[in-house]
């Protein structure tokens, strides 16, 4: 028989049930309003995203380790970073720069037509690649490739999701974007990193600053 405990610890009891509500209402509480990107929070299942180790913070409102010096971005910022791609309209075929874990990938598989996304270090991907498998998520499209330089095979895109932090932005991902496209991104030095909005609402491109953030940084290369 299954312990309590152990359905628990596996997220599938009444625990994690509540550890999920209790994000959401976080999330709520902190600004999130998009009730779309709300249910996708809710739906997708944070803990299998991490090592076992860490599953009873799955639900935390934080980021966590997931080696390589990479990290699982904090659940308000995958919500915001979502919310403001749809936001600005961003709903068909959506580019997301770093795979990482494959959270953020899966919070958009819910809510847009298709995923393609980019990852530098190819054990990440690997093990992304597992679990949208797992999950049934064929909406998503995986790369193993310098992220910087975005994927333009299938450009253009509705819309442009960078989870790592540059100085600048590159331009190049600008020209993947379609005429009504939009861009969000992290752009600056460790400790003074903003969260930037590009779209042609916006007239010539010019950025939109949505908040202060802290990403690990944008690398190229391949590993």
């Amino acid at each position: 028989m299954t312990s309590h405990a152990a359905r628990d610890a596996d997220g599938s009891g009444m625990t994690s049930l509540r550890a999920r509500e209790r994000l959401v209402e976080s999330l709520r509480a902190n600004g999130i309003r998009d009730e779309r990107v709300l249910e996708a929070m809710r739906s997708v299942p944070r803990h299998l995203f991490i090592d076992e180790a860490l599953a009873s913070r799955a639900y935390e409102d934080t980021a966590l380790p997931i080696g390589r010096g990479q990290t699982i971005s904090q659940p308000w910022v995958v919500a915001r970073m979502t919310e403001a791609l749809l936001e600005a309209g961003a709903r068909g075929k959506v580019l997301e720069i770093g795979t990482g874990s494959g959270y953020q990938a899966a919070v958009l598989a819910a809510l847009v037509d298709d995923v393609y996304s980019v990852e530098r270090i190819d054990e990440l991907q690997r093990a992304a690649r597992r679990r949208f498998r797992a999950l049934g998520l064929r909406n998503i499209h995986c790369r193993h490739d310098d992220g910087r330089i975005g994927w333009a095979e299938h450009a253009p895109y509705d819309g442009i999701l960078v989870t790592a932090a540059a100085s600048a932005l590159d331009p190049e991902l600008l020209r993947q974007l379609s005429p009504q496209g939009v861009l969000v991104a992290p752009v600056g030095e460790p400790g003074m990193q903003r969260l930037m909005r590009w779209s042609a609402k916006t007239g010539d491109w010019q950025p939109e600053v949505l908040g202060a953030v802290s990403f690990v940084p944008l690398l190229g290369g391949t590993a």
